[in-house]
């Protein structure tokens, strides 16, 4: 069961695919122009149940340093360009998602 996330920042929409085939899509927030979200291929690195703070209820590292799919205490940011690079999700998207993807799961951030 591979899985892997795609996230389109000008859409701001994040889909999970496995083998290839689109299961699941979310909406996201991304970063504003002063701290846009890093294009790239990068994996998730590490996960956090309520970390606390900005992050909502689950934190997934990405290994761009800093950078991270997670929570948020503002639902009302969802679809806006609005973080500090971050990928944001309602909490309970974040919560499906994490259930699902494996630490390792590769992330690719498109334009």
């Amino acid at each position: 069961m591979a899985y892997q996330i795609f996230i389109s920042v000008g859409r701001k929409r994040l889909a999970l695919t496995q083998n290839g085939k689109t299961i699941k899509r979310y909406p996201i927030a991304v970063g504003r122009m002063l701290s846009p979200t890093p294009v790239g291929t990068y994996q998730i690195i590490n996960k956090q149940r309520n970390p606390g703070g900005p992050f909502g209820a689950m934190w997934m590292g990405l290994s761009a340093p800093h950078y991270g799919i997670h929570g948020t205490n503002n639902p009302s940011s969802i679809g806006k360009n609005v973080s500090k690079g971050c990928i944001r999700m309602f909490n309970k998207d974040v919560l499906e998602l994490s259930r699902i993807v494996p630490v390792g799961t590769k992330v690719y951030i498109g334009r």
